[in-house]
């Protein structure tokens, strides 16, 4: 029987898998290979040193750092030892880490570099509860000297030369009840806060989430979103450790697209920006092909999309239309997805955030099986997904065996399953807030179609009452502005106003081709925004969305915003999701002008 605590789970995998290969990364030009047991020892020396050095049952250690072996061995070593691990993103400026490191009472904190270190120095003496700083990539520190900072390979080291009795008693006493891991949400409407993620929850999690679409150990996956965040903790963590496939990680944040080629996962997943960056490269790349290339394309394109369309309304394809779609992938799609890195993908997911309907229908017309999955942290995840083969057209697809889903009278989306959080730690009023009888209210709003399929319309508190009276959902019409390629974002306007506006965020390295293309001058990219010719560009494209949307749905009028929206300046998320109140106050001045 499987394990119902990680530490339980992750001893069966090593005694099953041992020498077998668990994780590579790449580093000085070369993939490197960690196995099994490798894996396990280096989690079981950092826990016994951690318990040595105080670590008790139940208390937390923080970690922050880009995706590598180091990370999901600390995971696992504060995990073995009975703590509950709490990972912050990189990009966090010093006041954001101090939040998380200082709500969530951690007494250890693990840091990737100099960079991560020089935040904690900014806060050092407001969080007197911390033991220790264990760094794992010491360049640059050669001549810094802490008695709170030591090194990950001295922590190793130590931990090494004890014995490993207490780790054992540690991983025996944790039970299914016993708190895991604390994720804080991204903060798109407050403080992030902390989701408190049970063993039982994510062990259980593990299982759903192959149930519909299996992995194995013949699969290898690509590492490389933030893994504090639930959607890759998954894959390479949570699912890795009971299904024992392959993780690979990325040799840096800037070179994904390269390592994808150079490891052509089995599973893919990513959230929207990043499907949505290679279905517009795609585009480009196309446009520049010769004209032979060009109508080549164009016919196995559509060939595809008659076949996607057929498969997505589960309508049976006729044989002739697989014979079709047989021949243009061996002599289109296949190098396509060759020269993307996409060639063995069985299935991918699209997470984290709603994708457009217009680029997962592309994608399964050239044959890659990308699926747009739906959940929150709150419910460890995952909450529904469509079955390989079964992605149905304008849903999130079914609940995940075991997840109980309604609709309340309001529309608001009600999930109740193994899954569903514990709360949020030291927060009981948005806890009882969010749980209410066992079921989780997640705040977004949709329909269950005959099928038992999901359908997301909105966000409950974004949803727009125009001064009209109607009711319009700004999620779809804003998924299908971004679909185009110069449109990198897009938020709606319109709330007790007569008319729908838009700000538009355009995707600079497209818009920057046009100009080019198009001898459009510019010298920042204040003066792009601005030029009337993109304006006219990006008028075309809403022109376009436009004609798909009821009168009411319109968008009357835009503004492109004069400059891109960063995380350090509070306007995004770490999951590049907008911060929809921050902007509108933001650009307050440019709203009300659209409305002059």
């Amino acid at each position: 029987m499987t394990a119902s605590t990680t530490p339980g789970v992750f001893k069966q995998t090593v005694s099953a898998r041992g020498q077998m290969t668990a994780m590579r990364y790449k580093e000085l030009g070369l993939w490197h290979y960690i196995t099994w047991d490798q894996y396990y020892a280096d989690a079981q020396n950092i826990s016994a040193a951690l318990i040595d050095m105080g670590l008790e049952k139940g208390a937390t250690a923080a970690i922050i750092g880009d995706n590598c072996p180091e990370w999901v061995k600390i995971d696992m070593g504060v995990q073995c030892a009975g703590g509950v691990s709490v990972g912050i993103y990189t990009t966090n400026a010093w006041q954001e880490v101090e939040y998380v490191v200082s709500n969530s009472d951690a007494v250890f904190l693990f840091a990737e570099n100099e960079e991560q270190l020089d935040k904690w120095l900014n806060f050092r003496d407001a969080v007197p509860a911390l033991k220790k700083v264990i760094v794992w990539d010491t360049k640059g520190l050669r001549e810094f000297s802490d008695p709170m900072v030591i090194s990950l390979d001295a922590l190793i080291e130590h931990g090494s030369t004890l014995s490993k009795t207490a780790v054992d008693r540690r991983m025996e006493a944790l039970g299914p009840a016993d708190l895991c891991v604390l994720i804080y949400t991204s903060g798109t409407t407050g403080p992030p806060k902390g989701a408190m993620l049970t063993h039982g929850n994510v062990t259980w999690m593990a299982e759903a989430i192959v149930e519909q679409n299996p992995m194995g150990k013949q699969d290898e996956v690509l590492s490389f979103l933030p893994l504090c965040h639930i959607f890759e903790r998954l894959f390479s963590v949570f699912t890795h450790i009971r299904h024992a496939y392959v993780v690979n990680f990325v040799e840096k944040p800037d070179t994904v697209t390269d390592n994808m080629i150079e490891v052509s996962p089995t599973v893919g997943y990513a959230v929207p920006r990043i499907w949505e960056k290679y279905y517009s490269a795609i585009q480009i790349r196309m446009s520049e092909a010769t004209r032979i290339k060009q109508l080549a394309y164009n016919a196995a394109l559509k060939i595809g999309q008659k076949r996607a369309g057929m498969k997505m309304h589960f309508q049976k394809e006729p044989a002739w239309v697989e014979a079709l779609f047989g021949l243009v992938h061996l002599v289109v799609f296949r190098k396509l997805k060759e020269r993307l890195g996409f060639d063995r993908i069985r299935v991918a997911y699209s997470g984290a955030a709603p994708i457009s309907a217009q680029v997962l229908y592309f994608y399964q017309s050239i044959g890659i099986n990308l699926i747009e999955g739906y959940g929150q942290t709150e419910g460890t995840g995952v909450t529904c997904t469509s079955q390989e083969g079964r992605a149905k057209f304008g849903t999130v697809g079914t609940p995940v065996p075991g997840t109980e889903v309604k609709i309340a009278e309001d529309g608001e989306i009600l999930i109740k399953s193994p899954g569903v959080f514990a709360g949020y730690y030291k927060n009981p009023q948005a806890t009882a807030e969010t749980l209410s009888d066992g079921w989780l209210y997640s705040g977004d709003v949709g329909e269950l179609d005959a099928d038992g399929y999901l359908k997301i319309t909105d966000r409950k508190k974004d949803i727009i009452i125009t001064a009209g009276g109607k009711n319009i959902s700004p999620q779809y019409i804003e998924n299908m502005l971004k679909a185009s390629i110069y449109i990198n974002d897009a938020v709606l306007i319109g709330d007790r106003r007569k008319y729908l506006a838009a700000l538009i965020m355009i995707d600079e390295d497209n818009v920057v081709k046009y100009a080019q293309d198009h001898k459009i001058q510019f010298s920042t990219y204040g003066d792009l925004a601005a030029h009337p010719e993109i304006n006219k560009l990006i008028g075309s494209e809403i022109d376009r969305v436009n004609q798909g949307l009821a009168r009411v749905e319109n968008v009357r009028k835009f503004r492109i915003l004069p400059k891109k929206l960063y995380e350090e300046d509070g306007e995004v998320t770490p999951t590049m999701k907008v911060k929809r109140k921050y902007v509108n106050r933001a650009f307050a001045d440019i709203i009300e002008e659209m409305y002059q």
